[in-house]
């Protein structure tokens, strides 16, 4: 009887010490601690973020304190560390038992045509599969733009990913300001079979949250999906399993769909896709395809015996052959994967673009505040993968597409159905590859042809060539020598035409212009860089150099 009192009493204690409340010192002394933690061991981390900005933040945070209830902030901590834009870097508040946010009872998925309510309790069954309008009277658009400071995101894509459901948070809503009060009861504006409606929600328990699978809410007793569930597409069977595979007798191909890079309990990876390879050689197998769009990371060092036999087949290793399905989920140690994949293979990516940077930092480690001990994730290794020249927001897809609401409902998957119908004759998968090879060899005349069309084609929609043709100049024009500088220039100029508005190309072609003391040239371009960027980065750079200039 005294043992199980001593138990209660502690169970009691912690208890009260996840609900502690702090003084405003004890939130203040938290918030110099991780300012003070970051600066002396974690300032690598300072790349898309300044020391000053931050340390801006958190001022504006340390002298507000005394104004703000503890979840606003925790929010305001959450948002601090969500300014270094790394996925692996935040405060994520899932399982934190000294957070314990409150949940609003939907799942809501991204789709091409909009944000829509995937999944939800059965006692909201009427808002099931509405298209979601506003919340608590706030467009949607102005709602998601509010939330975004408070996400550590890559990229626009890890965003709609996992972002949007901090919009089902009501404690970040208060905070971010989309809802006046902390209240248990949020409205939403729905649209649903052309009828426009208003859905009020109550919260769930503090810490509950919404049971799902890679991101989806799965049918049961007391929860409801959008999805017809009278077949399952192939992407969303056995999500149970790290992978598994299935071969499309008519389409000659043998489809994997690889959930998380960790070894299945029953085959490891290197089991899996050696019997894989070895199905591929011994039937009449004429296409792999590989669908990790909802493959969120695990352990990068099982990438390799992937890698391997991909490589080593020579039916698979060609273009048109090996096709592998990508998304906005595709995260951490899958976008380590993926990166090999284009290194190394002859690949052709279908889907929407990844969910993380080429080149990342990754693998965090929990700091603990010492009053609120609330954990903060900070990464602490640098992946890379590719060089700084080849570094990009994500992986885009060579065959873009996107799946719409109605699609996902009725099971139909475009995304795969592209890379299994795919017949595109002398298709370019790597088009600065392409670029690159046709000015080498002299073409100008098919490249000023070729070039504007690329830049039209729906399918390098999500290809930046406006940035990869700089990163081409910059690189001539950083060897430093006179012939490669004037090459820059020519690249530059290019650039201009096709993108007449680029500031950063017109700062570029000033610095290239400079290096080889052509003043007046150098000064007009970086004046039309000024003037197209007004008071943004690109035109305080350029009017410094400008000022260098002038000053010779």
């Amino acid at each position: 009887m005294k043992k199980t009192l001593i138990i209660l009493s502690f169970l009691m204690f912690s208890q009260l010490w996840s609900q502690k409340i702090l003084t405003i010192e004890q939130w203040q002394e938290d918030l110099r601690f991780i300012q003070n933690t970051i600066h002396k061991d974690y300032s690598f981390l300072f790349v898309k973020t300044t020391k000053q900005d931050f340390d801006s933040q958190v001022e504006a945070l340390y002298k507000a304190i005394p104004n703000l209830e503890s979840h606003e902030i925790k929010v305001g901590i959450t948002r601090l560390i969500a300014s270094f834009k790394y996925g692996h870097t935040g405060v994520f508040f899932y399982n934190q038992k000294n957070i314990n946010f409150h949940y609003l009872p939907f799942n809501l998925k991204y789709f091409k045509d909009g944000i829509y309510i995937q999944g939800v309790h059965k006692d909201y069954k009427k808002a099931l599969g509405a298209k979601v309008l506003k919340i608590n009277n706030m467009p949607i658009a102005e709602a998601l733009k509010k939330i975004a400071p408070t996400v550590s995101a890559e990229n626009s894509q890890f965003f709609k990913a996992y972002g949007i459901n901090y919009l089902g948070i009501t404690e970040v809503l208060h905070a971010q300001k989309i809802t006046e009060t902390l209240s248990k009861e949020v409205s939403l504006t729905l649209e649903k079979k052309g009828n426009v409606f208003t859905q009020s929600f109550t919260v769930m328990e503090a810490g509950e949250g919404i049971p799902t699978q890679q991101g989806y809410v799965q049918q049961d007793e007391n929860w409801l999906e959008a999805r017809n569930q009278s077949t399952t597409p192939l992407y969303l069977k056995k999500l149970d399993k790290n992978y598994y595979s299935e071969y499309l007798t008519t389409k000659k191909t043998i489809y994997i769909r690889h959930s998380w890079i960790g070894d299945d309990a029953k085959e490891s990876t290197k089991d899996f896709y050696s019997r894989i390879f070895n199905e591929i050689e011994t039937n009449d197998v004429e296409k792999l395809i590989i669908d990790v769009r909802l493959n969120g990371g695990g352990n990068n060092y099982l990438n390799k015996d992937v890698i391997k036999g991909i490589i080593k087949s020579e039916k698979i290793n060609k273009i048109g052959n090996l096709f592998v399905i990508i998304g906005k989920r595709t995260f951490s140690a899958c976008q380590n994967l993926v990166n090999e994949m284009d290194n190394y293979t002859n690949v052709i990516f279908v889907g929407e673009p990844t969910a993380e940077n080429v080149n990342f930092w990754g693998d965090n480690r929990p700091v603990k505040l010492p009053n609120s001990a609330i954990d903060v994730s900070l990464s602490y290794l640098w992946w890379q993968d590719k060089s700084t020249l080849e570094n990009a927001d994500w992986i885009a897809p060579s065959i873009p597409v996107a799946i719409s609401f109605d699609e996902y409902v009725n099971n139909q998957d475009p995304v795969l159905e592209a890379a299994l119908t795919f017949n595109i004759p002398d298709f370019k998968p790597e088009p600065m590859e392409y670029i690159t090879d046709l000015y080498l060899s002299g073409q100008t005349e098919k490249l000023a042809t070729e070039l504007p069309k690329m830049i039209q084609d729906p399918l390098y929609k999500f290809y930046d060539f406006e940035a990869e043709l700089n990163k081409s100049g910059n690189f001539l024009m950083q060897t430093g020598r006179i012939p490669q500088i004037q090459a820059s220039i020519q690249v530059f100029l290019m650039v201009s035409q096709l993108f007449p508005n680029s500031a950063i190309t017109y700062k570029n072609l000033g610095n290239a212009y400079t290096l080889l003391n052509d003043t007046n040239n150098a000064k007009e371009s970086l004046r039309k860089a000024i003037s197209l960027d007004t008071n943004g980065t690109i035109s305080k750079a350029a009017k410094e150099m400008l000022l260098d200039i002038e000053k010779l």
